[in-house]
């Protein structure tokens, strides 16, 4: 398996996650204070936008090392179902969850 991060995307990937974790902190300390909801889920929603930032500079970094390794040695079937197996679990793609039971 062919594991290579491109520095760049590397490096994009650690700045927004390092900015995630002060914002979630100071999400953290707005629900402790006990903050009015909607300013709360304001906020949420702009780390879930941060997080789908880093998911799409993970992917592009993927499809330009990994994807085009495996594509080259003729495993493409294996890696677009790994591809297809990610991608249930991310919600631009399968769509929003209709019910609460997640929670």
């Amino acid at each position: 398996m062919f594991r290579h991060m491109r520095e760049a995307h590397k490096k994009a990937a650690l700045n927004r996650l390092k900015t995630v974790r002060g914002h979630m902190d100071a999400v953290i300390g707005m629900v402790d204070d006990d903050r009015y909801c909607p300013e709360i889920m304001k906020q949420v929603s702009a780390l879930q936008g941060s997080l789908e930032k880093v998911n799409r500079i993970l992917l592009q970094n993927h499809l330009e090392t990994c994807v085009a390794h495996a594509v080259d040695e003729g495993r493409t079937l294996e890696v677009v179902d790994e591809l297809m197996e990610v991608m249930k679990y991310t919600a631009a793609v399968t769509g929003p969850a209709t019910t609460l039971e997640t929670l």
